[in-house]
Order: structure tokens, then sequence, then C-alpha cells
């Protein structure tokens, strides 16, 4: 009874948190509303501010959904702004994606950089840094390939760069989708730990969270910060990106304007691996915080009695109530955002929330992970080094002494 005792306290204490992410959830969509109003009141029409913005895609391969992902881009209703594709190569199967889409949109600025750059051992950031170099205009924002957006999107994010205070705009993620048992568990942990998470962090304790997904930044905060070079060599560019913006003074700022991250095949197997990537990733950075994501997992606290003293009527009775309110409280969520998901998709909440839990121990007894095809060794900061399995394995070369192949269009 004693065990059960312990942890029907540590259930209850993850479901007050998990309560106040709901609560978090809903009033920053009532805030968001309330200062729309505010900046139509205070800035009408025809004071418009549309600057040109250069965006820059990265792209490694093909993604879910990646030709409409890639085309609401080029369908954005704003008057001034460019499109840069970036890749390492012409053997990249996104390249014939984003070839055909500039040839579908011929009176949109959309341009496709090629180049093999191995500044770092960040891939994403050494697909930037080419087209960083090449992009034209004062504002930049930064966009992954599985992000599907609506027409009003850089409208509306744009305009946080009024205050001339703000240094970066991050955007809600919702995870859209899910045709697959892979990609079921990964928009409902989307749109609920990671949503919640974000809008808990931004209204309660004024701490915005950015996500790589969206961002949208001034050339001379980026460079006054080191630029991108100076993220080449860490897994977690946005989240440093954003604390040095912070840093240095400027507000960071979380968007009400969502935006969708499209997983429709996922396998178990890519879910598993980026999360126990992303649980590794926040351990090095938060450490001893990284110890609240547990205790704030009550389904994996309410089924722990099961295991330790065995299926017993009260053990039952907790995990199921436990259950249930994290499945109501998830498809509320779910509403609440306008996500896709199905009902019957609910039930598959504390699974994942298991699933999540097991994996939270996976950082505390592995160094290495692996992402875009490389494995590497994460350090303090998410700092990055080569993890070399056998001897006939090379280091990769940095500093550009490998000649790189440019080729603009």
């Amino acid at each position: 009874m004693e065990v059960f005792v312990v942890f029907a306290a540590l259930s209850a204490l993850g479901l007050a948190a998990y309560s106040l992410q709901l609560l978090a959830v809903r009033s920053f969509g009532q805030a968001s509303s309330v200062k729309k109003r505010d900046e139509a009141a205070t800035f009408p029409s025809s004071s418009a501010f549309l600057p040109p913005v250069s965006i820059l895609k990265p792209l490694k391969g093909l993604d879910d959904n990646l030709f409409d992902n890639l085309e609401s881009f080029c369908k954005l209703d704003y008057p001034e702004y460019e499109v840069i594709f970036s890749l390492q190569n012409y053997n990249d199967p996104a390249y014939k994606v984003v070839k055909k889409i500039r040839d579908n949109y011929p009176d949109r600025d959309i341009s496709i950089h090629v180049e093999h750059c191995n500044a770092g051992l960040n891939p994403k950031v050494n697909n930037l840094i080419p087209a960083y170099r090449t992009s034209k205009y004062p504002l930049i924002l930064i966009s992954d390939s599985n992000v599907l957006v609506d027409k009003n999107y850089l409208r509306e994010i744009v305009q946080e760069m009024r205050d001339p205070e703000v240094g970066l705009v991050s955007n809600l993620i919702r995870g859209m989708g899910g045709y697959s048992f892979g990609a079921v568990l990964e928009n409902l942990h989307m749109n609920s730990f990671v949503m919640g998470s974000v809008c808990f962090l931004d209204r309660f304790l004024k701490m915005p969270c950015v996500i790589g997904k969206s961002m949208l930044m001034r050339k001379r905060d980026l460079e006054a910060i080191g630029g991108l070079n100076s993220v080449k060599n860490v897994l977690a560019e946005d989240y440093l990106i954003g604390k040095r913006i912070h840093d240095m003074g400027k507000k960071v700022v979380v968007s009400g304007h969502m935006i969708n991250n499209v997983n429709n095949y996922w396998s178990i197997k890519k879910f598993f691996n980026r999360h126990t990537r992303w649980g590794k990733l926040r351990w090095h950075i938060g450490g001893a915080k990284y110890f609240s994501e547990l205790l704030g997992n009550p389904v994996f606290m309410a089924f722990l009695p099961i295991l330790i003293d065995g299926p017993s009527q009260w053990n039952l009775l907790l995990a199921g109530l436990v259950s249930s309110y994290k499945m109501a409280g998830d498809s509320l969520i779910g509403r609440r955002i306008g996500t896709d998901l199905k009902a019957s998709s609910y039930l598959l909440s504390p699974v994942k929330d298991l699933l999540i839990g097991i994996m939270w121990f996976v950082p505390l007894l592995s160094t290495t992970v692996v992402w875009r095809g490389n494995r590497y060794i994460i350090g303090k900061d998410s700092l990055l080094s080569p993890c070399l399995l056998r001897p006939s394995h090379s280091v990769p070369i940095l500093g550009g002494q490998i000649p790189p192949n440019r080729y603009q269009f």
C-alpha cells in the first residue's frame, strides 16, 4: 500500500502540472486573439508593415507531404519575399521536387542552391550556411521541410518585428496527418507534451521556447551572436540561437499563428530515434531540470505500481483514472488547436506516454545520437563530436578542406 500511496501522490503532482499546461494552451489562444485586436487598432491597414523576407528551406530526402509543404511557401499572400531551397547535392531526391515547384511558379522569386558544405557537424546548419550567404533581404525566415503553412503565415508573424526590441519570432506547431502507428504517436506527443510545454513556459514562466521549424529574425541580430557558424557543431541550434538573442537583450516571441508539422507515415523506429535524440538534447542542456519530465508524466507514474506490486484493484484503478484524464485532456487540446487526429487516436495517448517514460531513461545511459545518417557524441549544451564506429570510418573534414561545388540557379 505504501508503494501505491507514493505513486498516487506523484501521479497527482503530474496531473496538476498537466492541468496547468491545458490552462496555458487555452490562455495562449485567448491572449493571441486579444493581441491581434490590439494590433489592428494600433496599426491600421493603411500603415501595413510588410518588409521583404528571405525564406531559407534546408532540404534532405523526402519528408511526408514534401511537395505540398514546400509549395505552401510559394502561395504566401505577401508582396516581396524570396524562397531559397538548399541541398547538399543533386542526387538528393528532394532536388526533383523543388525543381518542379520552381517550374510551376515562374512568377515567384525561387532559387535552388546546391552546394556541398561541411563547415560543421550539424547537417541542417551545413545546409543553411550557403543559403544564408546568398539571401538578399535583412529579414530571414528559417523553416523546416516538414512544415505546411497557410497564405497568411508570413503576413501575420512579421508584424511582431514592428517592435525593434523583438529579436526572434517562433511559432506554435501542431502535428497533422497520422496514417501509421508511429505517426499517430508523434502527432499525439507534438500536440500534448510539446504544445503544452511551449505554452506553459511562455504564458506562466515567461520563457519563450524556440522551435527551429519556424524562426524569423533580423540578419544583424543573428550576426551579433556569431551567425550560423557559431552553432554549426551543436545539435540544438534553434535553442542556442534563441537563448543567445535573448541574452543579448532582445525579446524572443512565440507567435499564436499555428503552423502544421505533417507526419503521415512514420515508423515506430523513427519515433523512438527522434525522441531518444531529443531526450539526450534536453538532458545535456537542462541537466537536473530533465528529471521534471519524468515527474510530469502522470501516466507512467500511475503504471509503475502495477509493475512493482502487480495488478491489484487499487493499482489498476489509479492507472485507469489517470489514463482517462490524460486521454480527455489530449483530446481537448486537439480540438482547441484544430488538429485532424481522429477521436479514436486519443486512445493511444497512454501508450505514447508509457513509451516516452521508458525512453526517458535512455539519455542517462547513452551519449550518442544518430541524425540524418550520421552518428555523434553529444556533450554539454548539445555540443557534437564525431563518433567513430570502426577504424575504417573517417572523421568528417571540417573547415572547407574539401573544395565545395557551388551552383546557383
